[in-house]
């Protein structure tokens, strides 16, 4: 807190800053693939790989792309959430619209074979991986895809410690959801014992016009998986921007094609989304709460609006 004088009295008036969270963290980073990752059970998905190259014990985070998405136009994302002394692992796990999320599972589950006997080798010699804490981070449909692994719909390799959705899609409507379908409209109803945070997109349930459907369509869109969580979760609204508004640049550009992305600058957005993983990840991967009770208690920290937050604590 910074402190100045009140104007009527000598006597010191503690006012908000604005949390670091938001601005790139303190470590150098390094960013490279992995193209033909192996165990001994076989070959597994092509990875890109985000992570501090300054020495230290750091927490992990699986990152999943979303629908027909390449892992690398998160780069920007990934690498602010690194820099505050997180290593993230983003498998590209398909290139076709005709890949089934079953299968997807099942290929995240495979990254995870890889992740608890292949990482520590691949990461610069001073980095060391703490694979007690691991968190489980999704866009889109690998948002869904997210809370599927961590609801046991294949079987991963490594136990989860927190979990978090950004602008998680189950599908077209809710009459037409994406297999397995784990949303069952009963609040609190997801069998979770992690906390989980949502971020979601004002304008991800609004069509771009009228050829195209909503990209986050509602009954199947971050509003119905945060009504299922079971608390302590934590609920972001990103009211200004749209689906594909945390993409790179050049990404966001083409997204904005078939997705309402909003007039604002795509560089907040991702500094906004970017600085609440951070604080997110950092208070159930790290214990550290002050950032996630400084982004609840004062949204007009972030550079994006956030309107409505919900913060439901154990």
């Amino acid at each position: 807190m910074a402190k100045v004088l009140d104007s009527n009295s000598t006597k010191p008036v503690e006012i908000p800053q604005i949390s670091s969270v938001f601005d790139p963290g303190n470590l150098s980073i390094t960013s490279f693939k992995v193209e033909n990752p192996s165990t001994a059970n076989g070959k597994t998905k092509p990875l890109f790989i985000v992570a501090p190259t300054e020495e230290g014990s750091f927490p992990v985070l699986l990152f999943l792309h979303g629908y027909m998405c390449a892992n690398t136009v998160y780069t920007q994302l990934l690498q602010h959430i690194a820099s505050h002394g997180f290593v993230i692992v983003a498998p590209q796990l398909y290139t076709s619209m005709f890949t089934k999320l079953a299968q997807e599972i099942a290929d995240v589950a495979a990254v995870t074979s890889w992740m608890s006997t292949e990482l520590q080798s691949v990461l610069p010699e001073a980095v060391k991986i703490d694979l007690t804490k691991v968190g489980l981070v999704g866009h889109s449909r690998g948002g869904n895809a997210a809370f599927c692994l961590a609801l046991g719909k294949a079987e991963s390799s490594l136990h989860f410690s927190a979990l978090m959705g950004i602008d998680p899609t189950a599908g077209y409507n809710t009459l037409f959801r994406t297999k397995p379908n784990i949303l069952n409209y009963i609040p609190r109803s997801f069998d979770l014992e992690i906390p989980v945070g949502v971020i979601g997109t004002g304008l991800g349930s609004q069509q771009k016009n009228f050829l195209m459907p909503p990209c986050a369509p509602e009954g199947v869109n971050h509003a119905e998986f945060f009504n299922e969580c079971k608390p302590p979760c934590c609920y972001f609204l990103a009211k200004e921007y749209g689906h594909m508004s945390i993409l790179d640049d050049g990404a966001a550009k083409v997204g904005a094609c078939f997705c309402k992305g909003g007039s604002q600058p795509k560089y907040l957005m991702r500094k906004g989304v970017g600085g609440i993983v951070v604080a997110f990840m950092k208070a159930y991967l790290k214990v550290d709460e002050a950032d996630l009770v400084s982004v609840t208690n004062n949204p007009k920290a972030a550079p994006i609006t956030l309107d409505p937050i919900i913060y439901i604590p154990a």
